[in-house]
């Protein structure tokens, strides 16, 4: 039987991330019920998908009413994750939740015991835990099929006030005056950390700086973080939030092993470039963007990759680096 979907928040995320992969997924999900606060979005997305007016709602406590729903599908502003969330699950429904989850790691902690009390199903929607390229990069890291790491590095620039223009996701005025921590670190970096997580395991020890900014979405320009993970394999990660990468070779995500080095551009380029110490050279292709049909396929199928509990540790470790950078 498909799962029987009812959606809270049809802005951009519905649109572009969640929608398409569940056309795709029609023979898994049924989307039953729609619900935003603004009655025009809502009533134009249920438009497309020929939902009726008596399954649209503006108040999302009145869909939880509903007992023919098996799954709410949360996509929200991130200060409105954690409340809503927390309604879902006292409804007793399973959930499917867009990161973080909550913005704060004892608000996290509400919901996973919740869901353990309710016995609920939960994922939160992590895309990089999904994503095909970095699938294999894992299983190159496990399998030591280029031995032990040596160290890694991963760069992340985000020209936020350019992306701020036009339709995109930095458009949102609720990103571009946080009403959370961190700012756009939370809502992006966070991304990485779950990357960084997959990749390496649990992180065991941290040093960070800082050069801040004066700008409402993030207090920082950029942040330089040097993280310890499982088995003392250590790397540089940085984040900007404010910066552009001009040169065509992007720094990406680079990790240097006994046996040669590994080099991805980007999840989007396609190609997993392996340079190895006898000289040879080795391209492995992937299919890009696959991240948000992974996911939803994975909740659909069970053995839920992406759980809540890994998502505490993820807006943990954001955290961590925040509280490192007060220190300075």
């Amino acid at each position: 039987m498909r799962i029987k979907l009812g959606v809270i928040g049809t802005g951009m995320a519905w649109h572009k991330l969640h929608l398409p992969a569940l056309k795709r997924l029609s023979d898994k999900y049924e989307i039953v019920a729609l619900c935003d606060i603004d009655e025009d979005k809502v009533l134009a997305a249920a438009k497309k998908l020929n939902i009726s007016k008596e399954n649209i709602y503006t108040d999302y406590l009145d869909l939880l009413r509903r007992e023919d729903i098996d799954t709410i599908d949360l996509l929200v502003p991130i200060k409105e994750n954690y409340p809503i969330a927390r309604d879902v699950l006292i409804a007793g429904k399973n959930l499917i939740a867009e990161k973080p989850f909550a913005a704060m790691p004892d608000e996290a902690e509400e919901l996973i015991t919740i869901k353990d009390e309710r016995k609920l199903k939960v994922m939160v929607a992590e895309n990089f835990r999904y994503e095909e390229c970095y699938k294999i990069i894992k299983e190159i890291v496990y399998s030591k099929r280029l031995g032990e790491v040596n160290y890694f590095m991963l760069h992340t620039g985000a020209d936020f006030e350019n992306d701020m223009n036009g339709d995109t996701f930095a458009s949102r005025e609720w990103r571009q005056r946080p009403e959370f921590p961190g700012g756009i670190f939370l809502d992006g970096g966070i991304h990485d950390i779950a990357l960084l997580r997959f990749l390496f395991g649990e992180a065991t020890d941290l040093c960070a700086k800082a050069i801040r900014q004066a700008k409402s979405y993030c207090e920082f320009q950029s942040i330089q973080c040097l993280i310890e993970f499982d088995d003392q394999i250590s790397g540089h990660y940085t984040y900007c939030s404010d910066s552009k990468e001009y040169n065509k070779n992007l720094i990406g995500l680079r990790i240097f092993f006994r046996e040669g080095e590994l080099y991805l551009a980007s999840k989007e380029c396609g190609k997993i470039q392996l340079y190895l110490k006898n000289g040879k050279k080795v391209k492995i292709k992937f299919q890009p963007e696959q991240g948000c049909y992974n996911e939803l396929l994975n909740y659909a199928e069970g053995n839920i990759i992406s759980t809540p509990e890994k998502e505490l540790g993820d807006i943990k470790l954001i955290h961590a680096i925040l509280s490192k950078l007060k220190e300075e």
